[in-house]
């Protein structure tokens, strides 16, 4: 079939007959406008609600694309559930299903960052972790289950193809996991490194660079596309599925920081590979500027005083100093190359961090800054963990040129409009506000268009909204006793089978277990496991119910009788004395109503 939208059309027609699906309008109309911006080169915004399919809307025309031209199309989400979805259960079937229609059956992968593959290097030579921070070494039971979760590693690893922490049940806390595990950064690359032909990272993307579609995350594609580091095989498309939090993720990226427990493992690192004074300077510097951020307010720091000012130029100074002093060539020996990478690593980071603040508060003009720098004061099992961040203002900019200017991208999730207009979001990803006239010169695949194909459902005849009026405004100090008792009647009525969303994770938890106490159906809660199985038990139990925090807001596809009741502990409304945030509004209002942070 020649004609684009006839091969959209009839692909399609051919998956969901093979699934055993049912034609949906609005699906029809997304697939036949993700062909034509594959085909065309323009950038396309879909606004697809929930219920139409939009999965299989993008892949379909995805698969067809990458096999006609010879070369992957990238799919990037935001959750690692969707990611799951997408491999586990949509893509093979597709595969199957458009296989007699194509040339040849298309081929799939998923491709994460290095951090969630085993490293065999840090497994047999047992580098230094960033999660060994002080108050945990002498905690018996921590000790003990560190030793426990280690040795399942070891075990694991002896048996496992992809060294994909997903495919590790049960899961492992993080703290475990980052003892056989490394950072991009502290990866000694696959040249150096012993282990470089079995790596697990390098073995997945040399998968994908086999296939013809690649899922993958926003951090990594941001990962790839801004920071010049190539990780996704070469790609001439993008699509981008809950693009609306595509902005968030890549600014989480964008993102530096510095804390007193990275300084302290920073510590660690160097102390035998430079002198003696250079390490006791660059821990004096960590210790009074870890003074200094701890004993300060939280919030924004738009103009530093002299002493943050000078505590902060010291300890760049002394990370840079320390970096100088570690060798750069080669090392025979594989636990010695590794400690340099990672400590090389580090004092690179602490440079970084603290020359972006230093050069944002040495801007008199506060509308005319790059980046904004705040400090943030975490809750670390009753003790303050305090943060030094430094995060672009807007990455727009980055975007537009990185990503808009170099491929296609289809940018597609249930909310992107706002008033029936898609220019608000296309202005915080770099595209233009209106669309310019398609023989523009001074732009890069910069026209774009913007649909809106609905959702075939009638969510006031499918569904019912209960608002619990009685119960007392959610507080800070837990889930309150009457609103227990109101998820203990509402799980009941609904005979388990109930998604609860909460805002904190602390809240999550504690309504699981006060339900666990009460119930005779299961609970499940996030972080009793990896999300993915949590999910699968959930998904697999009708009468199981499950616990969790945002992560679970998104992506998490449970059909069936297992899902009939949601319950939402309070709106997830984005805090108003974010930093962030605040300072994005800031830099709208400077430039009008009409402005955009870019």
């Amino acid at each position: 079939m020649s004609d684009a939208s006839v091969s959209a059309t009839g692909l399609l027609a051919t998956a969901v007959a093979a699934l055993g699906g049912t034609e949906r309008a609005g699906q029809l109309t997304m697939a036949t406008a993700v062909e034509h911006s594959l085909h065309s080169g323009e950038h396309l915004v879909v606004q697809a609600g929930t219920g139409t399919g939009k999965s299989l809307a993008y892949l379909v025309p995805a698969l067809a694309h990458a096999i006609e031209q010879s070369s992957p199309v990238v799919v990037s989400t935001a959750t690692i559930a969707l990611q799951r979805q997408l491999v586990d259960r949509d893509l093979p079937r597709l595969a199957e299903a458009l296989a007699p229609s194509l040339a040849r059956k298309p081929r799939f992968a998923i491709l994460k960052g290095r951090g969630n593959y085993l490293c065999l290097n840090k497994l047999h030579n047992g580098a230094a972790s960033d999660q060994e921070v002080p108050d945990t070494l002498f905690e018996p039971f921590a000790a003990s289950a560190l030793g426990r979760d280690v040795q399942r590693l070891n075990d694991w690893a002896e048996s496992t193809k992809t060294g994909d922490r997903d495919e590790l049940k049960p899961g492992v806390p993080d703290r475990s996991w980052s003892q056989v595990s490394v950072s991009a950064r502290e990866c000694l690359g696959a040249t150096r490194c012993p282990f470089g032909t079995e790596c697990f990272a390098e073995l997945a993307r040399l998968e994908a660079g086999q296939s013809d579609v690649v899922v993958t995350n926003h951090a990594l594609l941001a990962i790839d596309a801004i920071a010049d580091i190539n990780i996704l095989p070469e790609h001439d498309a993008v699509i981008v599925d809950e693009a609306h939090d595509l902005v968030d993720r890549v600014t989480s990226v964008a993102t530096q920081e510095l804390s007193a427990v990275g300084l302290t493992v920073t510590i660690r690192r160097i102390g035998r590979l430079v002198s003696p004074e250079t390490a006791s300077r660059f821990e004096a510097s960590s210790a009074t500027f870890s003074s200094l951020i701890h004993d300060s307010r939280p919030g924004t720091i738009d103009r530093a005083d002299e002493e943050t000012v000078t505590y902060l130029t010291a300890l760049r100074d002394a990370a840079a100093a320390a970096r100088t002093e570690i060798p750069t060539g080669q090392s025979t020996d594989p636990a010695t190359a590794s400690a340099r990478t990672e400590a090389v690593a580090a004092l690179d980071d602490i440079v970084d961090a603290a020359s972006l603040a230093l050069a944002c508060w040495a801007e008199p003009d506060i509308t005319a800054r790059p980046n904004v720098v705040w400090l943030d004061h975490e809750d670390n099992r009753g003790s303050i963990r305090p943060v030094l961040r430094i995060a672009p203002l807007s990455v727009a900019g980055l975007l537009r040129t990185r990503l808009f200017g170099q491929r296609t991208v289809v940018l597609t999730s249930a909310t992107l409009a706002l008033g029936g207009r898609f220019d608000a979001m296309a202005a915080s990803w770099g595209l233009p506000a209106r669309e310019p006239a398609a023989d523009s010169p001074t732009e890069i695949k910069a026209t774009w268009h913007g649909i809106d194909v609905g959702s075939p459902f009638q969510h006031e005849k499918s569904a019912i909204l209960y608002l619990a009026r009685h119960l007392p405004a959610p507080g800070r100090d837990g889930v309150g006793a009457a609103t227990l008792d109101e998820i203990e009647t509402l799980v009941r009525a609904a005979g388990g089978r109930t998604l609860g969303l909460f805002s904190s994770m602390r809240a999550a938890k504690e309504a699981s277990e006060v339900m666990r106490g009460r119930l005779e159906t299961p609970v499940l809660c996030q972080g009793d496991d990896a999300t993915s199985i949590l999910v699968e038990q959930f998904s697999a139990d009708p009468q199981t119910s499950l616990f969790g925090t945002l992560s679970l807001w998104q992506g998490v596809d449970v059909p069936g009788p297992s899902l009939s009741l949601v319950i939402i502990d309070r709106i997830p409304f984005p805090r108003p004395d974010d930093p962030l945030r605040a300072a994005r509004q800031r830099a709208i209002s400077s430039r009008g109503v009409m402005g955009s942070w870019r």
